[in-house]
């Protein structure tokens, strides 16, 4: 039976027509990846407990409701920012999240773009704007941790103060951070201003660390996770905390009692920017405003024991215990200069490592 398909003359329109018809399936095929082509937000972060939280808790729900794939991009703060350095003029990046030092260094090279107004940022207490350009988004505080199991069968009175670090009783039961761990820089920047410094006169806080208080360190450990090894070994009763990684080894069922010292415990605030250049700026601000919102804060304060920093959250009673929740404990906190700090960081590094840590 003859048809068209069998007719030789036919053979070049058949050959045209199945050329047609593929690349006609070819091009309806490239407008349907472009209409379902997904818009991806990079957010970077620090990795851990606090990556699993976002991956799993948080980042979830603002994909769907807008319709964008993020991806958490892991790494300390430092490594954040060498990577947006690495990257200036032509980020990847779209938000970045850091230590609150590491982002003022961020601020001082000009790697954040200008937030938009919202009506969140009224809701926050004032230690969290940052600048213009940045905002915290959590806050723990560094304060003093200790083994209440030992103290007790010691007899010993809980600290008080960050003068307790002083004290002789604890001599080889001390644990440090180092002033490479913002924890240490922290004790630093105290001790200094206890002893007639500050920020812009630092020497005394030198002074204080290496003989007052070095006598009584058993070892200088910026490891957060050495830091619980040595206090579940006995090897130190009191180390320099954070409330935040108090909780994670409280958690554990470790008798650790976390205190403010009477001085005022010392702000260390998560902050966030969305950086610059931006090819998604309309979604990075969504972002940075989504986690500030009253449901994000609170699973940051339940999930990694970051104290919220908008005013209109509500804890229940045993998560707002292990940080520094409500007006009266915020407002409290020490902050500290920053600015300054970061123009003498490198200098303080290389004076810790000569004199105190060698």
């Amino acid at each position: 039976m003859n048809s068209l398909n069998s007719s030789p003359a036919a053979q070049p329109f058949c050959s045209l027509n199945r050329l047609c018809i593929a690349v006609a399936v070819g091009l309806i095929g490239l407008g349907s990846n472009a209409a379902f082509a997904e818009t991806t937000l990079y957010v970077a972060g620090v990795g851990g407990s606090t990556e699993q939280m976002y991956k799993t808790k948080v980042i979830p729900a603002f994909e769907k409701q807008h319709n964008v794939k993020v991806i958490y991009v892991a790494g300390n703060s430092t490594e954040t920012l060498a990577k947006l350095q690495a990257q200036k003029g032509r980020q990847q990046i779209n938000v970045a999240m850091m230590d609150d030092g590491p982002m003022y260094q961020a601020l001082q090279m000009g790697l954040c773009g200008k937030l938009s107004d919202a009506p969140v940022y009224k809701d926050l207490y004032p230690l969290a704007r940052l600048s213009p350009e940045a905002t915290g988004i959590g806050v723990v505080a560094t304060g003093i941790g200790y083994n209440a199991d030992a103290f007790k069968k010691r007899g010993w009175t809980p600290p008080d103060s960050w003068e307790n670090l002083t004290d002789p009783r604890y001599k080889q039961l001390l644990g440090m951070p180092p002033v490479t761990n913002t924890y240490g820089l922290h004790t630093l920047v105290e001790m200094a201003r206890l002893r007639g410094g500050g920020e812009k006169n630092i020497d005394p806080g030198f002074k204080a660390l290496k003989d007052e208080i070095g006598p009584n360190v058993l070892a200088w450990v910026s490891a957060p996770g050495e830091m619980d090894g040595m206090m579940q070994n006995g090897d130190v009763v009191m180390a320099v905390y954070g409330s935040g990684r108090a909780v994670a080894l409280q958690s554990t069922g470790f008798p650790l009692k976390f205190i403010y010292p009477k001085e005022g415990g010392i702000a260390l605030q998560v902050a966030a920017c969305g950086v610059t250049p931006n090819a998604q700026p309309e979604l990075s601000q969504a972002f940075i405003q989504y986690v500030l919102s009253p449901e994000v804060q609170t699973i940051q304060a339940k999930e990694n024991g970051f104290a919220p920093v908008n005013q209109t959250v509500t804890l229940a009673p045993e998560i707002a215990a292990r940080m520094p929740y409500g007006p009266e404990k915020v407002n409290a906190l020490i902050k500290v200069d920053w600015d300054t700090i970061n123009q003498q960081r490198s200098e303080w590094t290389t004076r810790w490592n000569r004199t105190v840590e060698r």
